[in-house]
């Protein structure tokens, strides 16, 4: 009963304070005539946290071209470096045209040998030379039946050997190089019924111009024999040239 009772004075408070409400909002006064004094500055705020990072700027223009700067100083070389790896092995090149016919190379000869004729008048002076007058063989020309004498063409180093039959007295000779005694020989006779032998050689090194010869070194030794079944001889021949450098020898 008491509820019942109390609805009608709800209801009248409620109307009331709907009716004051609209005449505040009519006397309102805007906020542009309300000046009232600055506030106090509030307190620092917290720092914020980092922000994103911000877009890429644009490529700026091209600047014009600097001046070309002076040389710089040469610099000190460097150190050698290492030895690099064998290449291979390149391509055969191509082949080459065929050269000219070259000259024959020809080894120097110089050989002869010579005997005393049957019935040669021998000499018999000392210092004669002795004139083996029977060539047997000289086809390079250089013994001269004239005089007795080898003369030498080609430098090297000759073999000359003397075979003489004695007989009838006896015989000793020298044989000479130019103006000098090589060697002597000698050989008795003794009244033998039958001739002896004397035989000798030497090796000699020539120059061109050189000669060699054999000479008599007695005068009562003159024992040099000749017949139709003994001889007495010369002989000398090139064993080796000093020519060198040379592809052809004349």
């Amino acid at each position: 009963m008491s509820s019942l009772r109390l609805l009608p004075l709800l209801h009248s408070l409620l109307l009331l304070q709907v009716h004051l409400s609209d005449q505040l909002e009519d006397n309102k006064i805007p906020p542009s005539l309300c000046t009232g004094h600055p506030g106090i500055p509030g307190s620092a705020g917290a720092h914020g946290g980092p922000g994103q990072p911000g877009r890429d700027g644009r490529d700026g223009r091209d600047a014009a071209a600097g001046e070309k700067g002076q040389i710089g100083e040469t610099g000190d070389p460097g150190e050698t470096g290492v030895r690099g790896l064998t290449g291979d092995r390149g391509d055969n090149g191509e082949k080459g045209e065929r050269g000219q016919a070259g000259e024959c190379a020809v080894a120097p000869k110089s050989a002869f040998s010579v005997k005393l004729s049957e019935g040669h008048a021998l000499p018999l002076t000392v210092g004669d030379v002795v004139r083996f007058d029977q060539v047997v063989i000289n086809e390079q020309s250089d013994y001269n039946t004239e005089t007795g004498r080898f003369t030498c063409k080609v430098p090297g180093v000759y073999y000359f050997a003397v075979h003489a039959t004695v007989y009838r007295a006896s015989l000793q000779f020298d044989l000479m190089k130019n103006a000098h005694i090589v060697a002597s020989y000698f050989q008795y006779y003794g009244n033998w019924p039958k001739p002896a032998s004397l035989s000798g050689g030497s090796l000699l090194h020539l120059v061109p111009g050189d000669q060699v010869w054999v000479q008599m070194a007695l005068s009562e030794y003159n024992g040099f024999y000749s017949s139709t079944k003994t001889d007495s001889t010369f002989n000398g021949f090139l064993v080796y040239s000093d020519w060198k450098n040379s592809a052809v020898f004349a």
